[in-house]
Order: C-alpha cells, then sequence, then structure tokens
C-alpha cells in the first residue's frame, strides 16, 4: 500500500515540475511563437519530449548531484524530501510574484545544502565546485555575446536573413496518390531553413531545460529511494510537460511579445550560448540556470554591437565614446559591414539604456537572496524537526 508521506511527496514534486514547465517553456519557445514560426500546442510537445530526452541523457549527472552528491542519499527521508521541494516550490512562487527570472536550480541547491547544514553532512567540496560555476557562467555568457556582438553580429546579420512570408511555410500537394509536402505560397526554400533553424535551437534549448531542470523536481525523492531514476525522470517530464500545456501557453505569450525589440537572429544566439552554458554544466554534473547566462549574453551582445566604432585600444585605455545601447542590436546593419572600430557610430548609437540596471540589480539580488533564503529556512526547519525529536 501506497503510505500518504510519499503521495504527499510525489505530489510536491509535481507542483514544482508544473512550474518549472510554466516558466522554462517561455524561455525556449517565447521567440518562435511571438514570430508566429509555431504555435503553442506544438511548441508544448515539442518541449516535452526534448525535455524527456535532456532529463534521461545529460539529467541524470544532476540527479546525482543533487539526490547523492551534495548531501548523502541517507538524509532523504520522504519527510524530508517533502519540505526540500515545498521550499523549492515556494522560491519559485515568491520569484514570480516579484516578476524576476526564477533560478529553480539555485534554489534546489539552497534547500538541499539547509538539510545538510542542519544535520551536518554536507560536501562543502561539492557546494563550492557548483557556486564556482554559478560565477563562471554569467561570466562566459557576457564575454561570448560581447565578441560576437563585436566581431560576428553585423556579418551574420547581413548574410543570415531570417525571412518570412505571410502564408503558410508548408502545403499539401493531393494531386499524387500520396500527399507530399510542398512549399506554401511565397515561401522560399531559404525560409524552410531559417525557420527549421529556429525551431531546432528552440528543442536544443529545451534539452537543456530538461537536462538541468528535472533534477529539481525529483532529485530528493531518487536520492532517498522512494522512486527509481528512470521513474523519476517519467515523473518529472510528465510535470514539466503539463505545465507546458497549461500555464506556459501565457509565458510563451508574453516572453514572445516582449521580447520583439530583440531581433530573431539576436534572441536566437542568446539561447545557443545560454543552452550550450547549461548543457555542459547540467553533462558535469553542476545544476545550472539558463538564466545565469542568457541574461548576462543579452547584455553582453548589446555592449559588443555598441563598441563596434571604437577600436580596441580605445577600450582598454577607457575610451569608450560609444552610446551603450539595447537600440545598438536593433540597428540596422548598413550593406558594407565596416571592421570593428570603424563601423560608422550612427548605425549602433541609440538614446535608450543598454539595459535597465534596476531590472539587472534585481535580477542580480534574486539570485542571490534565493538560494540563500532556501537554505536558510531549509536549514532553521530541520534543525527545530531534530529539537523536537521529529
Amino acid at each position: 500500500m501506497v503510505s500518504l508521506l510519499l503521495l504527499v511527496a510525489l505530489a510536491a514534486a509535481v507542483f514544482v515540475g508544473f512550474n518549472i514547465g510554466g516558466s522554462s517553456t517561455g524561455v525556449a519557445w517565447g521567440p518562435p511563437v511571438g514570430a508566429k514560426l509555431i504555435n503553442k500546442t506544438a511548441a508544448a510537445a515539442l518541449m516535452t519530449f526534448f525535455v524527456f530526452l535532456g532529463g534521461w541523457t545529460v539529467g541524470r549527472n544532476v540527479i546525482d548531484t543533487l539526490g547523492g552528491d551534495l548531501v548523502p542519499k541517507s538524509a532523504f527521508s520522504a519527510e524530508a524530501s517533502i519540505i526540500v521541494l515545498s521550499f523549492i516550490g515556494l522560491g519559485m512562487l515568491l520569484a514570480n510574484l516579484y516578476g524576476v527570472p526564477v533560478s529553480t536550480s539555485m534554489t534546489a541547491v539552497g534547500a538541499i545544502a539547509g538539510l545538510g547544514l542542519a544535520t551536518g553532512q554536507l560536501d562543502y567540496a561539492v557546494i563550492g565546485s557548483i557556486m564556482v560555476w554559478w560565477v563562471v557562467a554569467p561570466v562566459l555568457g557576457f564575454w561570448f555575446g560581447l565578441i560576437i556582438g563585436r566581431y560576428l553580429y553585423a556579418y551574420l546579420d547581413q548574410r543570415i536573413a531570417l525571412e518570412q512570408s505571410s502564408g503558410p511555410l508548408l502545403t499539401l500537394d493531393h494531386s499524387r496518390a500520396l500527399p507530399l509536402p510542398t512549399l506554401g505560397p511565397g515561401t522560399t526554400p531559404r525560409e524552410v531553413v531559417s525557420t527549421s533553424f529556429v525551431v531546432a535551437i528552440a528543442c536544443y534549448m529545451a534539452f537543456s531545460a530538461g537536462a538541468s531542470n528535472v533534477a529539481n523536481a525529483v532529485a530528493p525523492l531518487v536520492g532517498g529511494g522512494l522512486i527509481g531514476v528512470e521513474a523519476g525522470v517519467g515523473l518529472g517530464t510528465i510535470a514539466i510537460g503539463i505545465g507546458a500545456f497549461t500555464i506556459a501557453r501565457r509565458t510563451m505569450e508574453s516572453v514572445g511579445n516582449d521580447l520583439t525589440d530583440l531581433p530573431l537572429l539576436a534572441a536566437m544566439i542568446v539561447m545557443i550560448v545560454g543552452a550550450s552554458i547549461t548543457t555542459v554544466a547540467s553533462a558535469l554534473g553542476i545544476p545550472m540556470s539558463l538564466a545565469l547566462s542568457t541574461v548576462m549574453c543579452i547584455v553582453g551582445l548589446g555592449w559588443g554591437r555598441a563598441t563596434r566604432p571604437t577600436a580596441a585600444t580605445d577600450m582598454l585605455r577607457g575610451d569608450l565614446e560609444a552610446d551603450v545601447s539595447v537600440g545598438a542590436v536593433t540597428a540596422e546593419t548598413p550593406e558594407d559591414v565596416a571592421s570593428a572600430g570603424d563601423e560608422d557610430p550612427q548605425y549602433v548609437q541609440d538614446a535608450t539604456a543598454l539595459f535597465d540596471r534596476s531590472a539587472v540589480a534585481r535580477f542580480v539580488a534574486f539570485w542571490i537572496i534565493g538560494p540563500s533564503v532556501a537554505a536558510a529556512l531549509s536549514y532553521v526547519s530541520f534543525v527545530a524537526l531534530r529539537f523536537f525529536g521529529v
């Protein structure tokens, strides 16, 4: 007979996975949905499949870290798993209420670290390596964005135009015994290739989300031996999929609309960089947040684009005369692209700030406060339970 505690633990895992699906689906599929390259139902279906693929392959390493390396598996009783998952869900709820990108992975690490501190079983070498990656990831995201924005973006923008016709991309030719797909009215082969590329990048980001986030929902249950790894990946995928088909419909629309000022090419670059950093970290067993690298990649991309009129030697001396702006990314690329340091400033200057400093400060604050609060509350809770002999 299934115990009540196990049912509660499973429900807590489903709740966490459901919220992960709502937030991460919007990040991965907001740009292609906003550009009307794919509908929300198809996006949710692809999200679910690639989350499963990421969780089943690379995500196992993150499950091992959260479910047995950070603290011993023996620490995860049914009661402990419920408390840890509750704090993860609470952290997501608070971040969503304040409208900031929620870092489920960082919150999960904080909640589990609190358990380890309270029981004296925290592996400080593991938590140290995780925190090092949390510092390295946004730095890498910024520098990748900076280099691409300064040296490559203008050429990519000129040569890789993401075309989009008004009609359907493909239609079925019913003149034959077996209907075959053909190009839609006004559709060019280049449009098919560019659209396929955008959808493929979204699938890649969904894979990285599965690699990093499935563990956040089920690692305590797997670590405590309440369910197996395969069952955990399946449960996490189902929960994330439910979120993708329900509450994510709104987040996909909001993310797609919010990114209308960011060119689709720039969005794809940010997605590739963020997903790659997250996937590599997950392969190493490091719980990683997509928001860490993607937000800083956007900042770096705009900064690099805005500094193209400035010579590298002047930048090193601090003689930066370009108006750093997000408009630098959206600015029209001239027909004859000049080398970095020689570009006309008119193409990259704009009166708008590169980023809202208060918004970035709020994001960074939550990256620090989120796991810290989760760890503190988890620690206090487990110390209190031990004090009262529970």
